[in-house]
């Protein structure tokens, strides 16, 4: 069982800049993928970038480039650095972790205002 929790979503305009967290109840090392997903109102949920446990990185292509995921093993904690946000990244952002199992945190709101 892996618990996550979200932070740092909040209102921003565009072509501002937020920074979430998600802080995992275990070592984010033992877990094989952790993933950032959002979901706009009268949408389905979309993965918006990942991190392998080797490292490795995949982004959406309408993020790429703007939003960077990192992760610090010391925290347990996986960032998403959001940039040049546009009013279409407006969404509840979600935490994922694959490992064995798919678990998600409860969402943070993301709202950008034109």
């Amino acid at each position: 069982q892996v618990q996550l929790v979200e932070s740092g979503g909040g209102d921003v305009q565009a072509g501002g800049s937020l920074r979430l967290s998600c802080a995992a109840s275990v070592s984010i090392f033992g877990i094989n993928v952790m993933a950032w997903y959002r979901q706009a109102p009268g949408e389905q949920r979309e993965r918006v970038a990942l991190i392998s446990s080797d490292g490795s990185t995949n982004y959406a292509d309408v993020v790429k480039g703007r939003f960077f995921i990192s992760r610090d093993a010391a925290k347990n904690t996986v960032y998403l650095q959001m940039n040049s946000l546009k009013p279409e990244d407006t969404a509840v952002y979600y935490c994922n972790a694959r490992n064995g199992g798919s678990f998600w945190g409860q969402g943070t709101q993301v709202t950008v205002s034109s």
